[in-house]
């Protein structure tokens, strides 16, 4: 059961845990790790999966600390740090519109691949599938806990019989075919590139109200969910690739699970793996328009957004923030790629948790090491992927650093003429 008197039990918050990294992550990244990785992808998910697990300890001692919904802009204002606190919120939503656009983006092209549809069918499907989860959110059927625990629970099985029979047909050659070997280096490099893969856990510190018991079970759980995706990273890692090899995934990296699953079993496997990630990326965009809707609303609500993003419809839903948020990310996803959008999420990503871990750090009392290694190696991991972005794509970059200038000197001053 997801719910006891109206709580999420363990086992919910483990699934929705699970479930919002999983949900968009293995299916949007892989492909994109192993063209900047080669052989060492499975390096890339175990050591940004060290930053997400000392960030999700964070993320919990913080909750429980405050007793309080919210995430990072929630613990930045009980330390009394508005200003930061108002332009992270800002950050956090840039973010998520970036993450839900790469789900709609993934959508698109595993339903098209099944049945060889074109490039403009990709660009309406993902379009097709935010309208559709708009229309949900504003009925009011945005959080559907059951169905994405069931969703969740049937997309791990699917990846972890990918990539239980991919490791059982260990073909290390595959890791390299048609591609040159890339340094040991080049796993931080590839981590970079995807971070984005694990920010889904950070959607439940916006549920703490609702988690039984949360001072007992919030922290073993979270971490264990944690733990466990890194695991399943790596073993779909390496047995997709073992299956499809390195250059199909790069070719096909918009579904790469897709080209590994047809290698398995043919047809049958296509049509699973379309199925699992249809309902997985689309699972994925619903929970995170949901979340970043009604985080604005609270956001609005303490004068950091406009009152504008207050307003709600007769379903106490935050509709402006639903279609605004929505046709944002609907409008990235026809137009953006997916290595630009995915790297611009990540590089969100690791600026938040960074702020996150820095909190907990201070507040923290017996265990500082554990927030001091999410820090280092996220700093390692964002230094990484600035030097990748210079490099490979500078207008992407220039196209953050103003949004950031804007979110961090312009902000204040819109706030103030709108008030």
């Amino acid at each position: 059961m997801s719910k006891s008197n109206g709580q999420l039990s363990p086992a919910g918050v483990w699934a929705l845990a699970a479930g919002g990294m999983v949900g968009g992550g293995i299916y949007t990244v892989l492909g994109v790790a192993i063209a900047v990785a080669g052989q060492w992808t499975w390096f890339s998910f175990l050591f940004t999966g060290i930053i997400a697990l000392c960030s999700a300890y964070s993320y919990v001692f913080l909750s429980n600390k405050f007793s309080k919904s919210g995430g990072a802009f929630a613990f930045l204002e009980k330390v009394e740090n508005e200003s930061l606190a108002g332009g992270l919120s800002w950050l956090l939503i840039l973010g998520y519109i970036l993450t839900i656009s790469v789900y709609a983006y993934a959508f698109g092209h595993y339903i098209s691949f099944s049945f060889h549809g074109s490039t403009l069918i990709i660009r309406i499907l993902a379009a097709a599938i935010l309208l559709l989860l708009i229309g949900l959110n504003l009925l009011g059927v945005g959080k559907l806990t059951r169905v994405e625990i069931v969703i969740v629970s049937l997309n791990l099985l699917v990846l972890l019989i990918l990539g239980i029979y991919g490791v059982s047909n260990w073909d290390q050659p595959q890791l390299i075919a048609g591609m040159e070997p890339r340094p040991f280096w080049s796993g931080i490099f590839g981590g970079a590139a995807i971070f984005m893969a694990f920010e889904g856990f950070q959607l439940l510190s916006y549920e703490y109200d609702k988690i039984k018991e949360p001072g007992k079970y919030f922290m073993p759980v979270l971490l264990l969910a944690v733990t466990f995706v890194i695991l399943v990273y790596i073993l779909v890692a390496l047995g997709a690739t073992f299956l499809g090899g390195a250059a199909n995934m790069i070719n096909f990296k918009q579904i790469a699970l897709s080209v590994a699953a047809m290698k398995a079993i043919g047809t049958p496997g296509i049509i699973v793996m379309t199925i699992a990630a249809g309902l997985a990326t689309a699972a994925a965009i619903n929970s995170t328009l949901f979340s970043t809707s009604n985080l604005s609303r609270k956001i609005a609500d303490k004068n950091e957004l406009p009152k504008w993003f207050d307003h709600t419809n007769s379903h106490d839903v935050p509709d402006r923030a639903v279609i605004m948020w929505g046709t944002l990310a609907a409008v990235f996803a026809v137009i953006g790629s997916l290595s630009s959008l995915v790297e611009a999420a990540s590089l969100v990503f690791l600026i938040t948790f960074g702020i996150v871990n820095w909190l907990a750090y201070k507040e923290e009392g017996s265990k500082k090491w554990i927030p001091i290694i999410g820090i280092a190696f996220g700093a390692i991991t964002a230094i990484a992927l600035l030097f990748r972005l210079l490099i490979a794509r500078p207008w992407s970059l220039a196209f953050l650093l103003a949004l950031m200038f804007i979110i961090i000197f312009v902000r204040p001053y819109i706030l103030k003429r709108i008030s």
